[in-house]
């Protein structure tokens, strides 16, 4: 069972802005400053497009207020990078850091800056890049005054990365150091999203007992502070690891109520997600056809999402299954040529070796079995980690 993770499907709570930043008043300014805290509520409420219809064609004044310019670039390119664009995120927030290179920042808002940029580079895929980025503003965090809540945010990214590229003694480390943060400032959001990072490591660890405690846990933090996007991809991943623990009709009844909220709340890809795990419990519980419709449905919403890579994939590895399942194995082919692509691009080996072994089970069906066991040989080595 698919269940959502790190660089393209967990979002994250925004940053408080950068300390030292003031909203000045002066000509311009207080009309900049006014749209500025507007913007920052809306993306504190996950409420994106709204965020960046608030800023408008407001200037950005670097020369005469450059602290109120960093919070305009820091706070734009956070809610583009949720929108789905993150090219034009990454420009916005490379601009953001040459600022914060200014005298009259400090080491803290240098550390904010970069915390956003490695965060969108996650999501582009850039993995090694985004965990350097990560690392460094840890560095300028530990250096600079406490704020225990950024440095929270940085160890549950990080994580996220690790986790991309199976360091799973890292991935929990740092999931543990963002959960011990969060639980010292008392900030409950960020528990449940430090609890969701420790719960998919536990699950990729093969251990789904404990990604459920942890999950459970998480969704409890979600509930007590509001935050009902986090909430609805908590239990798409309970779903995921009920079903994992033999209790499909749990797992289907999680994945509805995940799907609920995330239309409640206007969060489309993620009710996309919903649905396409909803096809995955469908097809390995014998309806291929079920399977099919749905996750089709799902593909269209996230057509064109490359903050999606890896539900992206996914949804194109089920829709492969569903289809072999089907014995249209021309196109099951097709549809697992498209998620290795996917999955190549994001950096994933588990991912890539899954579609492997995808396709050396329809190459079985097919009697081609030399094929078959090359790909499993494949998928066996590629995940090996002594070469020599």
């Amino acid at each position: 069972m698919r269940i959502v993770e790190s660089p393209a499907a967990l979002q994250l709570v925004p940053p408080p802005a950068p300390p030292s930043v003031q909203a000045p008043v002066g000509s311009g300014l207080t009309e900049t400053a006014t749209a500025l805290v507007r913007a920052e509520r809306f993306v504190s409420e996950h409420r994106y497009a709204d965020a960046i219809a608030a800023l408008g064609r407001v200037s950005i004044p670097a020369v005469s207020a450059p602290g109120l310019a960093l919070r305009v670039l820091l706070c734009e390119a956070w809610a583009r990078m949720y929108l789905g664009e993150l090219e034009a995120a990454a420009s916005i927030l490379e601009r953001a850091c040459a600022l914060a290179e200014r005298p009259a920042f400090s080491d803290l808002d240098r550390a904010h800056a970069l915390f956003r940029l490695g965060c969108c580079r996650l999501k582009l895929a850039r993995v090694s890049n985004a965990i350097s980025l990560f690392s460094t503003a840890l560095q300028l965090a530990d250096g600079a005054a406490a704020d225990d809540a950024l440095r929270a945010r940085i160890f549950d990214w990080r994580s996220r990365g690790y986790q991309v590229q199976r360091e799973w003694e890292a991935a929990q480390t740092d999931a543990e150091r963002s959960l011990e943060l969060a639980t010292a400032v008392g900030d409950a959001r960020l528990e449940a999203l430090a609890l969701m990072q420790c719960s998919l490591v536990a699950e990729r660890r093969s251990d789904p007992l404990l990604g459920r405690f942890y999950a459970e846990r998480a969704r409890e933090r979600a509930v007590a502070s509001g935050d009902r996007q986090t909430e609805a991809r908590l239990l798409n991943n309970l779903g995921g690891l009920s079903f994992l623990l033999d209790q499909p009709e749990r797992a289907v009844a999680f994945l509805k109520e995940s799907f609920a909220i995330a239309l409640e709340i206007g969060n489309l890809a993620d009710a996309a997600q919903a649905v396409c795990s909803l096809a995955q419990v469908h097809l390995r519980c014998g309806a291929p056809i079920l399977a099919e419709e749905q996750v089709r449905h799902a593909l269209s919403i996230l057509e064109g999402r490359d903050d999606y890579l890896d539900e992206r994939g996914n949804a194109h590895l089920v829709l492969g299954r569903a289809l072999a399942e089907q014995s249209r194995e021309d196109e099951a082919l097709a549809e697992l040529a498209a998620a290795e692509a996917l999955y190549a691009t994001l950096g994933s080996k588990s991912h890539v070796a899954a579609v492997w072994m995808a396709e050396a089970e329809l190459r079985g069906r097919a009697r081609e079995h030399e094929a078959a066991a090359a790909l499993y040989r494949k998928a066996a080595e590629s995940l090996q980690d002594v070469h020599f």
